[in-house]
């Protein structure tokens, strides 16, 4: 099924395999985040936007769309300095600023530091995107290393607290946090134990962290979908695996990024949800 502005690439893929954390250059075929049909309508206009694992796949298409929406950008990422740069060119493309923050978010004071320098920069952070993840594939629990275990809990869940901790401390009444959760926390995945539930764990945290904002004014919801063509994904699983990533969904593809970002447009505004906190918003192509 088909049934966007334009025809979306589908299964089967070019077999291929990352390095991880993976860079977006070397994902064939390239995964779209430019959304070329959407026309921005300054829903986000004068906002600045922190956005973790900013440099690449959802993250750069929730960057870009942003910036169309009138908001500048800050993006937080590990190392993958020639993919933040493209998300910076893409995002000064539309006419708006965006500052890069290389580092590791599983560490607090990197947190508390990405956000201080966003304020000193910009003045302020209206809406923050928890967008970061790792994962790893695992055909047994025994597979599943304590190094692992402790990278995926780390990254997927310490990493969105200190990061919702740093910024609530900066936000005004009417700022947003969007979280990126996955549909592997609703349904849970075989091969992803530990991945699922940290997900999970995300989206416990976007409801609980939701009602505990309520009295200042911030509204925290989450986006949890299915299948994306990012670099996530031929950084972990073998590269047969990816020649058929998607095809199982009812709609027989991933998504692409910039299927994905026009949601975090929707929560992230107050013009268009202002009386939608602690929710949960699957993207998963059809159950």
């Amino acid at each position: 099924m088909q049934a966007g502005g334009r025809i979306y690439p589908e299964p089967p893929f070019p077999e291929q395999h990352l390095a991880k954390p993976g860079k977006e250059t070397d994902v064939d075929p390239a995964p779209l985040y430019d959304a070329p049909f959407y026309v921005g309508s300054q829903k986000l206009a004068g906002k600045v936007a922190l956005i973790t694992g900013g440099d690449s796949g959802i993250g750069r298409a929730v960057a870009v769309l942003f910036a169309r929406e009138g908001a500048d950008v800050a993006i937080s990422y590990l190392a993958e300095h020639s993919d933040a740069a493209a998300t910076q060119a893409a995002v000064e493309a539309e006419g708006r600023r965006c500052i890069l923050f290389p580092g590791d978010v599983r560490n607090r004071e990197k947190c508390q530091e990405i956000v201080r320098e966003t304020v000193e920069q910009r003045g302020r952070v209206d809406v923050l995107i928890n967008n970061a993840a790792f994962q790893i594939h695992a055909n047994e629990i025994a597979d599943i290393s304590e190094e692992q275990f402790a990278m995926t809990l780390q990254t997927n869940l310490h990493a969105y607290f200190f990061m919702a901790q740093a910024a609530v401390a900066r936000m005004a009444p009417g700022s947003a946090i969007v979280n990126t959760g996955s549909v592997t926390g609703i349904e849970g995945s075989a091969g992803l134990l530990d991945y699922s539930m940290t997900k999970g764990g995300i989206h416990a945290f976007t409801k609980a962290l939701a009602a505990h904002l309520i009295p200042r004014g911030i509204r925290v919801n989450a986006v949890a979908p299915g299948p994306v063509w990012t670099p996530l994904n031929p950084a972990d699983k073998p590269a047969d695996k990816i020649a058929t990533f998607g095809a199982n969904t009812p709609m027989k593809r991933p998504a692409q990024p910039e299927e994905i970002a026009p949601a975090y447009v929707f929560l992230s505004s107050p013009h268009c949800s202002s009386y939608i906190t602690g929710e949960i918003l699957p993207i998963v192509g059809g159950y």
